[in-house]
């Protein structure tokens, strides 16, 4: 005998909640919330008139699902990245300072060892002295016309001979040790012979000379890793560039060194010649 069932409510509801993932779904990228999803699988049973039915796969949302999106205000601006031709003139425009400081450096470097007397008359050594010339201090060279008459004298010949008594002055003042005789057209210079004594004085001053010259170099060095370092910073230039920037430039430093200690070689051969 069939059993018929009058139309009902369900009788009874099997309900098992689901996540799509642990602690809920995550939607991912740039200005989007955490949204949580949770599914519930409703397994149901209804009555009909002459059956019963099993109803599954119903789904139930303890939550909507929804997507909320952050409003970000915008910014605006321009930025301009810099253009090959640009960093290569940075570049170059390192590399050009860096070589006239140089080359300014060893200019330096001689012109204080010319200015420091060896057993010879070289008109060199007055290059450092500087007149009071109506008031304004110029260098002797440029007031009066220097020459050697001998090896063991020099002769101080002036454009202006109103002149000659702050020449004369200027040349008692300097450290030269030497004592002008003034006939009052010329001046003359009469250099003696250096005792071992003070070529060995003389000595040490070039080799402080030559020091401080090679300290130049370094501090040349150091500013121009800095530039260098800068451009780095700036996303100018790459490690790499920099790396082999500063091999170019440690090369350069090198060749320059060189330069100055044979410049000081020289001097300290004509010092200690007798």
């Amino acid at each position: 005998m069939a059993m018929t069932f009058s139309p009902a409510t369900p009788v009874r509801t099997i309900f098992q909640r689901k996540s799509l993932s642990p602690g809920g779904c995550y939607c991912r990228g740039p200005g989007y919330e955490k949204c949580h999803l949770n599914i519930g699988i409703a397994f149901t049973l209804r009555s009909a008139a002459n059956y019963v039915r099993l109803g599954d796969g119903a789904r139930e949302y303890s939550g909507k699902l929804f997507v909320a999106k952050r409003n970000f205000q915008k910014r605006t601006g321009i930025f301009r990245c810099a253009t090959i031709e640009e960093i290569e003139a940075e570049k170059s425009s390192i590399e050009k300072d860096v070589k006239e400081r140089m080359e300014k450096t060893i200019e330096t470097v001689r012109t204080n060892f010319n200015s420091i007397r060896t057993g010879r008359a070289n008109p060199a050594i007055l290059d450092r002295v500087e007149v009071e010339y109506y008031g304004t201090p110029v260098s002797l060279k440029s007031i009066a016309q220097i020459s050697t008459p001998d090896s063991a004298s020099l002769l101080v010949q002036p454009y202006d001979k109103s002149s000659l008594k702050v020449i004369e002055k200027a040349i008692v003042s300097s450290d030269l040790g030497l004592t002008p005789n003034n006939d009052g057209e010329v001046i003359r210079l009469s250099l003696p012979q250096l005792t071992s004594e003070r070529r060995k004085e003389l000595s040490k001053v070039v080799a402080k000379q030559t020091e401080e010259g090679k300290v130049a170099l370094r501090n040349i060095r150091r500013d121009a890793l800095k530039a260098y370092e800068k451009l780095e910073k700036d996303k100018k230039l790459s490690e790499d560039n920099v790396k082999d920037l500063s091999s170019d430039l440690q090369k350069l430093i090198d060749e320059y060194m060189k330069k100055i200690e044979t410049i000081y070689k020289q001097k300290e051969k004509e010092l200690l010649k007798v």
